[in-house]
């Protein structure tokens, strides 16, 4: 009598198929995520802006930049306790993305993930309509000329 075939499938069918499904979905997600990344990527002054935007030239000035700075920078920092040779500058006018913004201008020493300080950064705060927008790191040539002051209160800052 001939053996009567198995309606149950064998387990190792079921890990193929599962095996083959993953890796679909693994190509799909990376696909979409490469395709995500190029619509999102900009200069190094440009990126995606955090504030709603009226697009309007003639921005307010930022009357309340550094309690807002302050208030970020308490979060941003990993240890906002000891930041060292802090200094700003007033809000002045730049072209940011090909818009004219306020930018802050600052530079600090603030300690790095592992307690030690690398050294005084330049950064810069951008403020759109008036409010704390984002922090642009790498603000060397957008803060050439800037002339700046002390800023204590950052040096007190606390967690």
């Amino acid at each position: 009598m001939p053996k009567k075939p198995s309606v149950i499938p064998k387990a190792t069918d079921f890990i193929r198929m599962r095996c083959k499904l993953v890796t679909s979905a693994r190509i799909a997600a990376l696909f979409l995520s490469v395709l995500v990344a190029g619509c999102a990527s900009g200069g190094d002054n440009e990126g995606l802006s955090y504030t709603a935007d009226r697009g309007v030239e003639n921005q307010p000035y930022p009357a309340n930049y550094r309690a807002e700075l302050l208030a970020f920078l308490r979060t941003y920092l990993n240890d906002p306790r000891g930041v060292r040779e802090a200094v700003i500058a007033e809000p002045a006018q730049k072209k940011v993305g090909g818009r004219l913004r306020y930018v802050v201008c600052m530079r600090f020493n603030a300690r790095g993930t592992d307690g030690t300080y690398s050294g005084a950064k330049q950064r810069g705060a951008m403020y759109v309509d008036g409010r704390f927008d984002r922090i642009i790191e790498n603000a060397d040539e957008l803060c050439q000329g800037a002339t700046y002051a002390a800023f204590p209160e950052i040096e007190k800052l606390t967690r």
